[in-house]
């Protein structure tokens, strides 16, 4: 089991910055994809980012051009940077992790076997 711990929520205006970060510990050999999913107040679970082991991401239109997501493999360190920051992007934000038989896509994350707890960010307008 991969252990995922979250961090860099906060509260920002409109049109500003932040940069989350997920720690992985544990057995982490078999994780072959990463990625964020968010879920809003009174909305559902939506994917947000991915990246496959060897660096491939995907995101979703929504944050597409705004977001970065991005991971150093020595420090099993996960990071989503987010620019340019909407009201609705205020979500609770989580990292999750898959195996090799995962499809590496935005769409999937919600579902993926291993998260974090989450982290929140709130954008005021």
């Amino acid at each position: 089991q991969v252990e995922l711990v979250e961090s860099g929520g906060d509260t920002v205006q409109s049109g500003g910055s932040l940069r989350l970060s997920c720690v992985a510990s544990g057995y982490t050999d078999n994780t072959y994809c990463m990625g964020w999913f968010r879920q809003g107040p009174g909305k559902g679970r939506e994917g947000v980012a991915t990246i496959y082991k060897f660096g491939h991401t995907n995101y979703a239109d929504s944050v597409k051009g705004r977001f970065t997501i991005s991971q150093d493999n020595a420090k099993k360190t996960l990071f989503l940077q987010m620019n340019y920051l909407k009201p609705e992007d205020t979500a609770m934000y989580y990292c999750a992790a898959a195996g090799s038989s995962a499809w590496c896509h935005d769409s999937q994350v919600p579902d993926f076997p291993d998260r974090g707890q989450g982290t929140q960010v709130t954008v005021s307008s």
